[in-house]
């Protein structure tokens, strides 16, 4: 099988961002350099005028760097290419020949086309003349294969640069998306459920540099509940680059909540002050917004009435990647991922421990606000002593 060295990457919306391009461009080759640091081949990542390559120095493994790739947003496919000198049309075919008779066999039976396009347009051929000739010499090469100009098994690309030529047919889709850190930072609140991990995920790949905050409550919560929710931002830390990950101790609120407010709305009331903490913990760290893993009428606090109570405490924008999607589609998204086997572990979150046997699903904020005053004697003291204790981790990507 061949091995490649070299690596051409793609990228969609990225090429409409006119003037502004060459920032995101610069900031996919950062996140692409970050990815591919512990990827043996020693890879450099560099930008061509419409192109950004990886390219090993020595022997690299392509599973291995496609791997790495595609956990870089931004990037729409990975491309292993064979760059070669432009030594005149005959060494071309010759190299094409080879390429395919490596990469198919040399009795392929399937369909092709080839599609050339000349960044250099005094090639001595027009992109036509390329089109047509390298097809008559596979024809003669491989007696199996044959064209198919609308919807051939093998698209052999040819690109005619300025001091070089790419060849390649091989598309390996990637995650696509925006290069994190284009789409300025927003605060997670990260449990150790299906959601938020999927969230993160998902805020993530529009660009969104992300911090989290995690809400433990121990002794109703254990040190396993933690660490799962640590072992959860290491993988979602995987796609978003290191996160700050703020462990609250929200055990005294929770008790005083308990103690003070209507069962049945200790759930909003928990989500309220929650939403306080985290958009006090997203200013200092200059987020310009909150993320939740919530959706729309999957339990008692998150139908749309729920919601908009909770939002009232939030002067920041609170945006829900996951608010349309189904429990399953929710799923199938941790799955990919990485998530779905640790957050199923069996260590419950604050969250799910104080939980009414009938919460609201209807609450008003009259009636909300009217059961908070009863909190009004100790609770800011409370809110000040978690945030002054605060323990905050740094998350690097789980290997």
């Amino acid at each position: 099988m061949m091995k490649f060295r070299v690596f051409l990457i793609k990228y969609a919306e990225i090429g409409i961002k006119g003037k502004n391009r060459f920032l995101f461009e610069d900031a996919l080759v950062k996140q692409m350099r970050r990815a591919l640091k512990n990827v043996e081949g020693d890879l450099r990542v560099y930008k061509q005028p419409g192109r950004i390559y990886a390219e090993a120095a020595g022997d690299c493994d392509t599973d291995e760097v496609t791997e790495a790739l595609n956990k870089v947003f931004g990037i729409t496919a990975i491309c292993p290419i064979l760059q070669l000198p432009d030594e005149g049309f005959e060494h071309l075919a010759r190299e094409t020949v080879r390429y395919v008779e490596e990469i198919y066999g040399q009795d392929c039976a399937q369909t092709f086309k080839v599609n050339a396009r000349r960044a250099r347009k005094n090639y001595p051929k027009t992109s036509q003349q390329i089109n047509e000739d390298l097809g008559e010499v596979i024809l003669d090469h491989f007696p199996g294969m044959h064209v198919d100009v609308h919807k051939p098994d093998i698209l052999l690309n040819i690109e005619i640069r300025e001091s070089f030529i790419n060849l390649y047919s091989m598309e390996i889709p990637g995650p696509g998306g925006m290069p994190v850190g284009t789409s300025g930072k927003a605060m997670l609140l990260l449990s150790g459920g299906i959601d938020s991990p999927v969230a993160g995920y998902m805020i993530a790949k529009r660009g969104c540099k992300i911090d989290a905050t995690y809400f433990h409550a121990p002794p109703y919560t254990s040190e396993w509940a933690k660490q799962k929710v640590i072992d959860l931002a290491k993988i979602v830390a995987r796609y978003s680059g290191p996160i700050n990950l703020n462990i609250v101790n929200f055990t005294d609120i929770q008790m005083y909540i308990y103690e003070k407010c209507p069962h049945e709305e200790l759930t909003i009331i928990m989500r309220r002050y929650m939403m306080r903490i985290a958009q006090t913990l997203a200013e200092k760290s200059e987020c310009l917004g909150l993320i939740t893993g919530e959706s729309i009428g999957q339990v008692a606090s998150q139908t749309m009435a729920s919601m908009m109570v909770t939002n009232e405490v939030c002067a920041m924008p609170v945006y829900r990647p996951c608010v349309g999607l189904d429990k399953q589609e929710i799923v199938e998204l941790s799955e990919k991922i990485g998530t779905f086997e640790t957050s199923i572990l069996p260590y419950e979150d604050c969250c799910t421990i104080f939980v009414a046997k009938h919460p609201v699903t209807k609450p008003t904020l009259k009636h909300i606000r009217r059961s908070e005053v009863l909190l009004s004697e100790k609770i800011d003291e409370l809110v000040q002593t978690a945030l002054d204790t605060v323990e905050t981790v740094w998350i690097k990507a789980e290997e």
